[in-house]
């Protein structure tokens, strides 16, 4: 077991070079993590990726197999989740249906033997916080999904804790539910002001929610930064293709000369905010789809000559599908400058919020 005792005492979480085995498959690898005091964190990444058994070990309900876990300053690796200072919030609600609303949130409390008041005012205070006063003396089956897991929170809520761990707890709902929980969720961290760690594949509440995404793959954090820099300077291919909707676009050439070379494709790199533009046989461009403007003016070096194949009315905006050589790229527009299938033009490219990626390590230059 790691005998390391160094930690950030300003860390309101510390996990310190944190690995997790299940058998012969190392799930987590030697993951370094600092939250701070009431940062909202975000794990984000695909089914599989180690993000819900990282929060499971911070909550105590996995043994790691070596590395530690502080909370506020004490070291919790072996403490039972009780001991840890923790909120946690299920993807399930898990309510108990045939006790009311009241009696699922003070549960726990009576189970501690705290004192009648304490636990009407706890309760009172975080039904107040979540709105849901006019349902506690409700039982779970007369509510609806998002009503339950308010109250899956207020649970959560009444253990005054410092610290909250939220695996998944929108995943449940449909589209408006999610989106209006979101907002609670929000508000509620911004009124309490507690250390959140949110576990979503949800890339849309990680850039919503987050103060930092921490983007998981294969049990390692791929980046970890404020969500508008991992939108916009990813460090690898993988969180460039993983954050965005539609995805980056890219396109497969080489660098020389301070330019991009592709089929059909000749892109001055000047402006590029990235690291040295060295020659690289096997590069790839990453081109976010509002970050190319449709023209009818080429010019040479700047834009991409394009033929339209499909526009994507998206409500509020549309989306066109193009053909650039062997490249498919994707554009968002206004709705009202919406074009016809097989419509040549010219896609202008703003370098400098351009990505691009060495083709062998995968990682930004």
């Amino acid at each position: 077991m790691n005998t390391m005792t160094a930690v950030n005492t300003e860390s309101s979480i510390s996990i310190r070079d944190l690995t997790l085995n299940f058998g012969a498959v190392q799930v987590l690898k030697r993951m370094d993590l600092e939250v701070a005091p009431g940062e909202f964190i975000v794990l984000l990444g695909p089914s599989g990726c180690g993000k819900s058994t990282l929060l499971n070990c911070i909550a105590g309900l996995l043994d790691i197999t070596d590395g530690q876990i502080w909370i506020k300053g004490k070291n919790v690796t072996w403490a039972e989740p009780s001991e840890r200072g923790i909120g946690m919030v299920f993807q399930s609600y898990a309510l108990y249906p045939q006790m009311t609303v009241r009696g699922n949130m003070s549960f726990g409390l009576k189970n501690q033997k705290m004192p009648q008041a304490e636990i009407d005012a706890r309760v009172a205070r975080a039904a107040e916080i979540l709105q849901i006063q006019p349902l506690l003396d409700r039982k779970p089956g007369a509510l609806s999904g998002g009503q339950r897991q308010r109250v899956a929170i207020g649970r959560a809520l009444v253990r005054d804790v410092d610290v909250f761990l939220f695996d998944e707890p929108l995943s449940n709902l449909d589209a408006k539910l999610r989106s209006e929980l979101r907002v609670e969720i929000k508000r509620l961290h911004n009124k309490l002001n507690n250390t959140m760690v949110y576990v979503t594949h949800d890339q849309i509440e990680a850039l919503t929610l987050a103060d930092r995404i921490a983007v998981m793959r294969g049990g390692v954090i791929q980046q970890l930064d404020e969500p508008q820099t991992i939108y916009n300077r990813p460090a690898n291919l993988f969180v460039a293709g993983f954050i965005g909707s539609p995805s980056m676009n890219f396109i497969h050439g080489a660098v020389k000369g301070g330019k991009f070379y592709a089929e059909g494709i000749v892109v001055d790199l000047a402006g590029y905010e990235g690291g040295a533009l060295i020659d690289r046989p096997k590069a790839i461009l990453g081109l976010r789809p509002e970050h190319l403007t449709v023209t009818n003016t080429a010019v040479a070096g700047k834009t991409i000559a394009a033929t339209v194949e499909i526009d994507e009315n998206l409500g509020a905006d549309s989306l066109l599908w193009l053909k650039a050589g062997d490249n498919q790229i994707s554009v968002r527009i206004p709705v009202e400058d919406r074009l016809n299938a097989g419509t040549s033009v010219h896609l202008e490219v703003d370098m400098s919020k351009a990505s691009i990626f060495d083709a062998e390590t995968e990682a930004r230059v």
